[in-house]
Parts: C-alpha cells; sequence; structure tokens
C-alpha cells in the first residue's frame, strides 16, 4: 500500500494530520510506503490535483472523494465530519474506511492472481 501525504507549509494542521495517520496505521497494524510531498506553487498544485493542505491518498484514491473535487490551490483544507461540522483534519472514522478497504481490495485482487 502507498500513502501519498501532501501538504502546504503555511497550513498548520498536517503535523497533527501525519500523527492520526501514523495511529491508523498502527492501530490497524498496517504497512505502508508514505510518501510526503511538500506542495509549494501553484503549479504543483494543479499538476498534482491538489485540494488544499493536508491530502491524503491511498493508491492514488483521496480520502475524501467529495472533498476532493474542490479547486487546486495553496490553501488549507477542511473535511466535513459526521456531524456536519467542517474541520482541518480527516475524521479518524474516515481513514479508517479507506485504508480498510483498500486492503480488501488487495486481498480480493489476491485472490484473483492465485485462482487458475
Amino acid at each position: 500500500m502507498r500513502i501519498d501525504f501532501l501538504w502546504y507549509p503555511d497550513c498548520p494542521s498536517h503535523p497533527e494530520a501525519r500523527e492520526l495517520l501514523a495511529g491508523v496505521l498502527r492501530e490497524l497494524d498496517l504497512e505502508a510506503e508514505i510518501v510526503e510531498r511538500v506542495v509549494e506553487s501553484k503549479a504543483e498544485a494543479e499538476e498534482l490535483a491538489f485540494p488544499g493542505s493536508p491530502t491524503i491518498r491511498v493508491d492514488g484514491r483521496d480520502i475524501d472523494p467529495e472533498g476532493a473535487r474542490t479547486r487546486p490551490a495553496l490553501t488549507c483544507r477542511t473535511y466535513q465530519w459526521s456531524d456536519g461540522r467542517f474541520q482541518p483534519l480527516p475524521e479518524k472514522s474516515l481513514l479508517i474506511e479507506a485504508l480498510t478497504a483498500n486492503r480488501e481490495n488487495e486481498g480480493a485482487d489476491q485472490l484473483k492472481e492465485a485462482s487458475p
């Protein structure tokens, strides 16, 4: 599993988001290659379809596809939580869902490969 962790230096929530991600990986006992990328220019934001900081993608899929639809920008990102509030960090359950869905997809792929 590859996790891309994209962040903008002027956004103060990225260290806490990185800690949240690490904690969820430990909790789920998952190993992943985490690739951090600092997005520092408008051109990079557009090239990466960067909707704001922090952005977390699991094997290329944004953990919050709805929130990823915003225009690329050098800004802080917000996540809508299940209670309707907007927060600067993803809800823990959103991370868990993205990571476990990916694990289930990997398991299904391995079964397909093992089938004659």
